[in-house]
């Protein structure tokens, strides 16, 4: 055999995988991607876009054709490894996020704030599903239902009794809590895909109810008006809505801008994610989120221990829920709308990604993802129309190079000599 000529078979072995795998990709993304339908007037038209299903297939083909020389004998993708941070490092890094993101208002742009003030909704929620998720090891595909009770109590107590913000805050937080609670006793005995499922439903038919009680709720039009949220009884607003009252402005004798109200919403949000950092940071510390973290591990050796898997999963779901309650609050004042069409799965499926993809139990880590998946789609608005296909891309590569998160928890360990 002369040199050189073994090598053929496994190099045209590698060019018809390519091909074939372009092939069915062009199969799979030509009805989604290549076909679409378009209303002109009272006539639907079907639209032919091939121009992204060949990109796609061309991206296939060429990552199957360089994948032997990406891999490593059994050892999967060679792909980069982030450097892991320590506790200390954590901490610093946390302090020097919040630092930048004090300032931030002050030096950025009124659309940069704005999504900044999204991006921070994002960490609270992300924060209080990282409770059940986490640290207890209980998975909630229905962390927006909670969020939705959060807004939608400090909409109707405003709309029936003309509470403020600041009255309806911890009423929120309190509401959302209760359902936490009562949600976790249906799932007591239920674990993983089970568990998932009972938790889905219950996002589902909070959003239906929410739809269906037109009288109460508004129904799919949802509830309007709802007022913005005070700076210690003075309004920010260009006139107060009371007659002879005094507004922020006027109070500290500076011309009115529209800008005001987007710095306080943004100070707002950030002072509520300082307080829920505080919050989690303290309870992992506590003796529950030592019991937390042991059922998460194993929750027959919990029981062995002489812990109660039912309370410490109450706690989870009671705690982690009430966070929920705080964001939804806030989301309905900086709104000034909710619909039941803002909270539908796709929230939960993003919450759970900033968990997830942060690196579930590192506050640090879902702070970065909170940030990363809002500010993103912001930045690249020409991929809108992909924005779902590159998501579901970034979390695929995200589980083969670094599964454990960007920033996964720092766990003690003990490591037994060889």
């Amino acid at each position: 055999m002369k040199a050189g000529v073994a090598p053929a078979a496994p190099a045209t072995g590698t060019l018809k995988g390519a091909a074939i795998a372009a092939l069915v990709t062009i199969l799979l993304t030509a009805p989604i991607l290549g076909l679409q339908l378009k209303l002109e007037g009272y006539q639907v038209v079907l639209e032919q876009h091939w121009r992204p299903v060949w990109i796609a297939a061309a991206v296939v083909f060429l990552f199957q054709l360089c994948k032997p020389m990406l891999t490593r004998t059994g050892r999967g993708l060679r792909l980069p490894a982030m450097p892991a941070l320590g506790k200390r490092q954590q901490r610093a890094a946390v302090w020097v996020l919040l630092a930048i993101g004090l300032v931030w208002p002050f030096i950025g742009s009124r659309g940069a704030v704005d999504v900044a003030t999204l991006a921070l909704i994002y960490a609270i929620l992300g924060l209080g599903l990282n409770i059940v998720v986490g640290f207890a090891g209980l998975l909630d595909l229905g962390y927006v239902g909670f969020y939705a009770v959060g807004g939608y109590t400090y909409a109707l107590l405003n709309q029936y009794f003309g509470l403020s913000f600041w009255e309806c805050l911890p009423i929120a937080a309190l509401m959302s809590a209760t359902f936490g609670f009562l949600l976790g006793f249906p799932v007591l005995r239920l674990r993983g895909d089970y568990l998932a499922i009972v938790t889905l439903g219950f996002g589902e038919i909070i959003r239906l109810l929410l739809n269906n009680l037109t009288r109460l709720t508004g129904g799919p039009d949802g509830v309007s008006g709802i007022p913005k949220p005070t700076v210690f009884g003075f309004e920010m607003a260009r006139s107060a809505s009371v007659e002879g009252a005094k507004t922020f402005h006027d109070l500290i004798g500076i011309p009115y801008s529209g800008s005001h109200m987007v710095i306080f919403l943004y100070l707002l949000a950030f002072l509520l994610l300082g307080f829920t950092l505080f919050v989690t940071s303290r309870l992992i510390r506590m003796p529950l989120g030592r019991a937390w973290e042991a059922l998460r591990e194993d929750e027959i050796a919990c029981r062995s221990l002489g812990l109660n898997p039912t309370r410490i999963k109450l706690s989870a779901f009671t705690l982690g829920a009430s966070f929920a309650g705080l964001g939804g609050a806030f989301f309905a004042a900086r709104q000034g709308l909710v619909t039941p069409e803002s909270f539908t799965f796709i929230e939960s499926a993003l919450i759970l990604a900033v968990v997830v993809l942060g690196g579930m139990g590192s506050q640090l880590g879902v702070i970065l993802a909170a940030i990363l998946l809002t500010v993103l789609p912001e930045v690249a608005r020409g991929f809108a129309e992909y924005r779902m296909l590159i998501f579901g891309l970034v979390m695929v590569l995200m589980m083969m190079w670094r599964p454990q998160g960007l920033l996964p928890a720092n766990r003690p360990h003990v490591e037994l000599p060889q």
